[in-house]
């Protein structure tokens, strides 16, 4: 089932990743049955399709989409699995997909479906009839392909421990000790553990970290700001992941995202360190467009998308506002090959609406789970947030 995908525009089209792209163009070839095809893409700009417009078409200016089937014009005695090519216009759909307010990767798989589905002899200017059974099928073609790319997806859940180590130090004693609140949380049911050392050591302490390296069993991640003193730390204890986080030494707690434009030279360098001491990287944004492209371009793993202002938003109105933010944020992510968490401010409340989005691999929570361990235990606290999740 090869696809070949070609680009011909000016620049290389770093907005969009051939790989999801090839990825979905077999799903779909195997939803339509067409699982031993070859499918031709070709990305252009806006030129040269208004180029292939007029030669082709006899119309002046560019489209968003061309297929020219294999067995069209006297190609009849060709192989049938030699489907044809599927021309799409990279500059159009860009366009298309801000009127519409999706991501460029959305909008250039509709355009791949309708091309792909006159490949396979659909034709909706033929009539009215057509036409519509033509979209039916673009429609359900698209759920089809969406739900088999996330398909058995488990939303995990990273239990932050952090506050139980801010009880332990308001004592100065040694308990209630996290590493042992970590223990209960991997027996419960959570697949991850999180915690920041901070470089003031307000709750954390760098024995925290080295015991719950020796001692976790699922995942370790270290959410840190990247000064030198905790790179080093990380380097040395070698957690599963770490996260980078702003830091500011009077917050009461992480408040936003990383300015990742704003640093990539600086965020860069430490992800190749990492990324030399085999230690994958995440960084903590807030949903916006323009730091995921940077965090992409910076070579990061992962983004954990800042979930803060949903939770906080006053109103119906504005949590609704702030949810679609986050969607669409996670929804970019993913397209440009980015693995994707989200979390802050998340609770027994408002967490369902997060986890059932189906890009989203992780929720780490902390507080919300450890104000109602104080109620009915940390065990009952971690199974009754991951009730709320998602199996897959």
């Amino acid at each position: 089932m090869p696809v070949l995908i070609t680009s011909q525009t000016a620049t290389p089209p770093s907005s969009i990743s051939l790989q999801q792209l090839r990825q979905r163009a077999e799903r779909l070839l195997s939803l339509c049955g067409r699982e031993q095809s070859e499918l031709s893409i070709l990305l252009v700009d806006d030129p040269g399709m208004a180029q292939l417009n007029e030669q082709y078409r006899n119309k002046a200016g560019p489209t968003n989409v061309l297929a020219f089937a294999m067995q069209e014009g006297g190609g009849d005695y060709l192989p049938p699995e030699l489907l044809g090519d599927v021309i799409i216009s990279l500059d159009t759909a860009g366009r298309e997909a801000t009127t519409d307010r999706v991501t460029l990767h959305q909008r250039v798989t509709i355009l791949l479906i309708h091309g792909l589905l006159h490949l396979l002899g659909f034709d909706h200017e033929r009539s009215h009839g057509e036409a519509r059974a033509m979209a039916e099928r673009e429609k359900q073609l698209l759920n089809q392909l969406l739900l088999a790319e996330r398909r058995g997806k488990m939303v995990t859940l990273a239990i932050n421990v952090d506050h139980v180590a801010t009880l332990r130090q308001a004592r100065g004693i040694a308990e209630p000790d996290p590493v042992l609140a970590a223990g209960i949380c991997e027996l419960a049911g959570a697949r991850g553990i999180v915690v920041h050392l901070r470089e003031d050591r307000r709750h954390i302490q760098d024995r925290d970290v080295r015991l719950l390296r020796q001692t976790v069993k699922t995942k370790l991640n270290l959410e840190m700001g990247a000064a030198e003193e905790i790179i080093d730390i990380a380097l040395e204890i070698k957690p599963d992941m770490i996260t980078l986080v702003p830091e500011k030494r009077k917050e009461l707690t992480t408040e936003g995202g990383l300015n990742v434009a704003g640093q990539k030279k600086r965020l860069q360098e430490v992800i190749g360190r990492m990324g030399k001491g085999g230690i994958p990287v995440s960084l903590f944004i807030d949903p916006d467009p323009r730091q995921i492209n940077a965090a992409h371009e910076i070579g990061a793993t992962f983004v954990e998308i800042h979930t803060g202002r949903y939770c906080d938003a006053a109103t119906e109105q504005m949590r609704d506002q702030e949810f679609r933010l986050i969607a669409t944020a996670a929804e970019e992510a993913y397209e440009l090959g980015l693995r994707v968490n989200a979390g802050h401010g998340l609770n027994y409340l408002n967490t369902r609406r997060v986890a059932a989005l189906g890009t989203i691999e992780e929720l780490s929570i902390g507080h919300a789970v450890m104000a109602r361990a104080i109620l009915v235990g940390l065990d009952q606290a971690v199974r009754e947030m991951l009730a709320l999740l998602p199996a897959g």
